[in-house]
């Protein structure tokens, strides 16, 4: 057995109040693309914990345990902390099993849409959270998505999978002209109410635990455009979703401001009556008609896309994790559709055409 390990189960030992002859048992966990590594602890013969080890160099994981703090609080189910060691990079929490959202893709639709419905209505629970209540004090985020974030999406698109992966150079005018479109796109995101967004919402990250959906790899957490959760949801490269599935639980969320019951009774300081509190984001919503809804959905669904496929170029060539290639086909034919029915992207469009057929050429 290792050092590390040697220390990992240690420290486990203590957060579970064990003595030395009681057993434990380590099993290392499949890799994520974020600099942790993960270990299943099995203690007194029955119990399980999840050990997470992260280095302080990628800023997101220092907010890990203090984010899933949060969520708790305001009934996002993620798993619980039960120790952190900040200076060591170490955090023991509840082991929710093996079973995610991804597990499920071959399951009848009846069961998945049941799921998507569940975490849908978690994401909007978290989406509609006032922002002029979060508790930047206490809980650390990372810089919100911003004009300049959205173009650095687009430039690590063009590096990682256009040039890299499909060997695609666009000459000096269709750089331009794919800039100027990229850059509207970016500022109809930009202009939006803003909200909390997980950021990497998609099937592998939703648990399901107790027949239940639950939060995970939220430590990217910022405020953003719901819209890009939802892109990344129901245009998730990891499963397929029919149009039609994808319409469905498009809609489902669309209604869920008239039925969720998260309003709130506030006192009005001026005349000391009680007033409801509406988030700014629901009420943008409940303002928002269904045929504008979905634009704002395709747009944001195109930008999260591009940033998915860089980041699978990226991993898949540049950090030897070959397995994220794998999720490229899938990934540019979302592309494709949702940039297709976009309404002002049709450079983007044509640009993932050529890529895909350069992908088909390849294969």
């Amino acid at each position: 057995m290792t050092h590390q390990n040697d220390e990992l189960l240690q420290f486990v030992r203590q957060v579970l109040r064990l003595g030395s002859l009681d057993t434990l048992t380590s099993m290392p966990l499949a890799k994520r693309g974020s600099s942790r590594s993960f270990h299943r602890i099995r203690y007194e013969d029955h119990g399980f914990v999840v050990f997470m080890c992260y280095d302080h160099v990628r800023k997101e994981n220092n907010y890990y345990a203090a984010i899933a703090d949060f969520l708790l609080k305001i009934h996002v189910p993620v798993p619980r902390i039960l120790a952190h060691d900040h200076l060591r990079g170490f955090i023991v929490m509840e082991d929710l099993g093996d079973r995610d959202l991804w597990s499920y893709r071959d399951e009848s639709w009846i069961r998945r849409s049941a799921y998507y419905r569940a975490t849908l209505s978690i994401a909007y629970r978290l989406h509609t959270f006032p922002v002029e209540d979060f508790p930047l004090d206490k809980v650390p985020l990372m810089e919100g998505f911003s004009l300049d974030l959205y173009r650095w999406e687009r430039n690590y698109f063009l590096e990682n999978f256009v040039h890299a992966v499909c060997d695609i150079k666009l000459n000096p005018w269709e750089a331009k002209d794919l800039e100027d479109e990229l850059k509207s796109l970016s500022g109809r995101i930009e202009d939006a109410k803003p909200s909390l967004v997980h950021r990497d919402l998609q099937s592998q990250n939703v648990m399901i635990c107790k027949d239940q959906p639950v939060f995970i790899d939220f430590q990217g957490m910022r405020f953003g455009n719901l819209f890009y959760d939802l892109g990344s949801l129901l245009y998730d490269p990891y499963v397929s979703l029919t149009e039609d599935e994808r319409m469905e639980l498009l809609f489902y969320y669309y209604r869920l401001p008239a039925y969720d019951g998260t309003d709130t009774l506030q006192n009005d300081k001026s005349s000391g009556d009680k007033v409801i509190k509406v988030s700014q984001v629901k009420a943008d919503i409940l303002q928002t008609d269904w045929t504008e809804f979905q634009d704002r959905f395709r747009d944001a669904a195109a930008q999260r896309l591009m940033q998915a496929l860089g980041a699978y170029g990226f991993l898949g060539l540049k950090s030897g994790l070959s397995e994220f290639l794998a999720y490229i086909p899938r990934g540019i034919v979302n592309l494709v559709d949702s940039a297709a029915r976009a309404k002002r992207l049709p450079l983007l469009k044509n640009l993932a055409l050529k890529c895909q057929q350069s992908l088909s050429r390849k294969s």
